[in-house]
């Protein structure tokens, strides 16, 4: 991806601009009203300062599955108090996001106003990138601003396909997370570090893959340790593994040793009978785990150890929890090694980026999420540029 070609707004003259911003409110619901509204609180910024400057702010977005069809449950509506009270305006809606209902309501627009429009996906054009819904969405503005990291590893639409029709920038939370990603992996304070965990080996072999080949230090953790322990011939009793991916294991040990990146593993576990909060546990070495118990997080000599290799870092990537940490008490490994790469950024001496739906859940529950460098609250999108992958969404707009 050519980031040189990428351009903001900064410096347009928006009076009067009817401006498309595709944004991501694909936020959590409960009974009808939002139960997390982080992804909401994101992107107010840079809708209010398209509103000072006088743009007619049209925003559109994607709200769950709804397979092309239009379905109450996912209607983008049960979102215009919150936008309101945040924005400190009013925000129109219009009940659908091409045809008359979204012309109507842009017609009636002052500058500075701000129409939502309905769901994307009450229309299978917008999944399937189709040129007639992509061309009867660019009609409706001047020129199309992306602040959706999150949805730009998919072709579709609202996102590669109208930055082919009108004058196309990056928005501010897409250039953050963009600046966020880059600092950590092509522009890195070393030494770096990329902690990995989560359940399976197999979920992320482009990721390992790619990351041996650009930090100097690999901490894997969870699940996915189980594997590489399979691998050196360590027996693990009941724990979570997959044993058909050894080989790829070993493949990926082969490629850090190639590339200079140290692998660190964990050396203690926290084992317990049975998978359920409150029951017995204890610690073992990783080398001794009973063949009738599991591993369920990483034992404190490890945690002692990784805290170290953490402390002699400039940059940290985080994605994937080290242990079961929802169930307690298996949570402390990821808990107290959040909390020291939460103090070494908070004193200056780290970098640090996470990403990923279970890595922000683990953050939060630490307590420590506002206290890193950055944490983003894309998935895909940030799993697919682990990976090395060009997002179709990013690449769209160096392309204009």
């Amino acid at each position: 991806m050519n980031f040189d070609n990428l351009k903001t707004t900064a410096g347009l003259d928006l009076a009067g601009r009817r401006v498309l911003v595709r944004t991501d409110l694909n936020v959590p619901m409960v009974d009808g009203k939002i139960s997390d509204a982080t992804r909401l609180k994101r992107v107010i910024p840079g809708l209010k300062n398209l509103c000072e400057q006088g743009a007619k702010v049209i925003v559109i977005s994607h709200f769950g599955r709804p397979k092309g069809a239009s379905n109450a449950a996912m209607s983008l509506k049960p979102l215009v108090p919150a936008m309101s009270e945040l924005l400190g305006k009013p925000v129109v809606f219009a009940a659908d996001c091409i045809g008359d209902a979204a012309s109507d309501s842009i017609n009636g627009m002052k500058d500075g106003d701000v129409v939502l429009l309905e769901n994307l996906r009450f229309h299978p054009g917008e999944e399937a990138n189709a040129p007639n819904f992509v061309k009867a969405l660019a009609k409706l503005g001047d020129i199309f601003v992306n602040d959706a990291f999150s949805t730009s590893h998919r072709a579709h639409a609202s996102t590669a396909g109208i930055a082919q029709h009108l004058p196309s920038y990056a928005g501010p939370l897409m250039m953050e997370e963009i600046n966020a990603l880059r600092s950590a992996l092509d522009t890195p304070e070393r030494p770096t570090v990329a902690i990995v965990g989560g359940a399976k080996v197999s979920s992320k072999i482009p990721v390992l893959t790619n990351l041996v080949a650009k930090v100097d230090k690999l901490i894997i953790g969870g699940g996915m340790a189980n594997t590489f322990l399979l691998a050196q011939g360590i027996e693990i009793g009941k724990s979570l593994a997959e044993p058909d991916f050894v080989a790829t294991a070993h493949e990926i040990l082969a490629a850090a040793k190639v590339n200079g990146c140290e692998i660190i593993l964990p050396t203690d576990a926290t084992i317990a009978r049975e998978f359920k909060a409150g029951v017995p546990s204890e610690t073992v070495p990783v080398t001794a785990v009973p063949i009738d118990a599991m591993i369920l997080d990483v034992g404190p000599q490890s945690v002692s150890h990784l805290k170290d290799v953490i402390a002699s870092c400039k940059t940290v990537l985080w994605n994937g929890p080290l242990g079961a940490f929802e169930v307690e008490p298996f949570g402390e490994g990821t808990f107290s090694l959040a909390k020291k790469v939460s103090a070494l950024t908070q004193a200056g001496q780290m970098v640090s980026i996470a990403g990923g739906g279970d890595t922000v859940a683990a953050l939060n529950a630490a307590g420590v999420t506002d206290n890193f460098t950055y944490v983003s609250t894309a998935g895909g999108a940030f799993l697919e540029w682990l990976e090395g992958r060009d997002l179709p969404g990013i690449v769209a707009l160096t392309e204009r």
